[in-house]
């Protein structure tokens, strides 16, 4: 249970405490509003059906309720509460005896015998009912309680379970990752041993941010560029001069956003696999820039030449886990777009988060 809902709980005898204090001292309020004080025996009279009410709640509230409607013995549960309401009638007669016992108060003489029954009747069966509303009212209260718990544990199911599967997406992420980036530095061994030296050293520093950042579900925005800066680093030592990379940050210095780790590096990914030709002039341009207050966008747009079906490094499942992570991280709290153009040869891809 979480520490909001323990702090709701400890003040609930409070509440309780409140509403039957303030029960019990309205009677009296309201008819020593005047200057009279009202008579010992009086008061005593008015304190028997509060409390016949405060039995019948809580009859309800801890055991009936609980143990009765809650397993759905509906019949039963409405048995023991009629025979408890009659019951209640039966106490509130003896107390008002008891009362006019004690403080010798004599009752009027009735003048009409019959009318007295039916009067009597009548303020019994008001009294039933009265019970009968206490009990409904203890079984509303108790069941509202009952499924506002059970949405908590639901919440909190379905918070652990958006956890493991984030945690499960970091995971799959990392082998993703290493394996384009490892096929990368293969595929300059074979042309530059130099450079291939230097992506080797470019990959340890992405790796550490990998191995510290990426567990958690946010961190900060600039240690997330400094990790971007360095993979496009990486992915330009192998880059021939027919390609156009542009990589332009635009956010406020020193601020204070943060996101989830490695959310953008999939986009990348994408941009360097399909937007570079080993013959054709080609481009990628990004930018990472704050629209406004609270919201933050990386727009890329590059060159389009598909791979073929038997390169399996443009199998797309970077993608299918960036919309997986989206949805977990940021529900209904960010609009990504992205396609070709007519002629299939640009592909642009906005993806804009609120951060906060």
């Amino acid at each position: 249970m979480s520490e909001e809902t323990d702090r709701k709980h400890s003040g609930e005898p409070l509440v309780h405490l409140c509403a039957w204090l303030f029960l019990f001292c309205l009677p009296p309020m309201l008819i020593g509003s005047g200057h009279e004080h009202p008579e010992e025996g009086v008061v005593f009279r008015m304190m028997g059906p509060p409390l016949a009410m405060a039995m019948v709640f809580y009859l309800n509230y801890i055991w009936l309720v609980p143990k009765l409607l809650f397993e759905k013995k509906y019949k039963t549960y409405a048995f023991v509460n009629a025979v408890f309401c009659l019951g209640m009638l039966c106490f509130t007669h003896f107390w008002f005896k008891i009362g006019d016992t004690y403080f010798h108060v004599v009752p009027p003489t009735p003048k009409n015998g019959n009318t007295e029954i039916w009067r009597n009747l009548l303020f019994r069966l008001r009294d039933f009912v009265m019970f009968a509303l206490i009990a409904g009212l203890a079984a509303v209260i108790r069941m509202s309680k009952k499924w506002h718990e059970a949405e908590l544990g639901r919440q909190k199911a379905e918070m652990r379970r958006i956890e493991a599967e984030l945690k499960n997406l970091h995971n799959q992420i990392n082998p993703h990752f290493l394996l384009n980036t490892l096929n990368n530095i293969y595929a300059l061994i074979a042309f530059d041993t130099d450079k291939a030296q230097q992506a080797v050293q470019d990959l340890s520093r992405l790796l550490r941010h990998l191995l510290y950042d990426n567990n958690q579900d946010f961190i900060p925005l600039n240690r997330e560029l400094e990790f971007l800066r360095n993979y496009v680093a990486l992915m330009k030592i192998r880059l021939s001069d027919n390609v156009d990379l542009q990589f332009t940050v635009d956010v406020p210095a020193g601020n204070h956003i943060r996101i989830a780790p490695l959310i953008f590096v999939s986009l990348f990914e994408n941009a360097f696999k399909h937007g570079i030709s080993p013959v054709k002039p080609s481009f990628i341009h990004i930018r990472i820039y704050s629209p406004q207050n609270g919201f933050l966008t990386c727009y890329i747009q590059n060159s389009n030449f598909p791979k073929t079906r038997n390169d399996i490094s443009g199998s797309g499942i970077g993608l299918e886990q960036v919309q997986k992570r989206l949805d977990l991280a940021y529900p209904n709290r960010y609009g990504w777009t992205k396609g070709t153009n007519n002629q299939q040869t640009i592909y642009t891809s906005t993806l804009t988060l609120q951060t906060t």
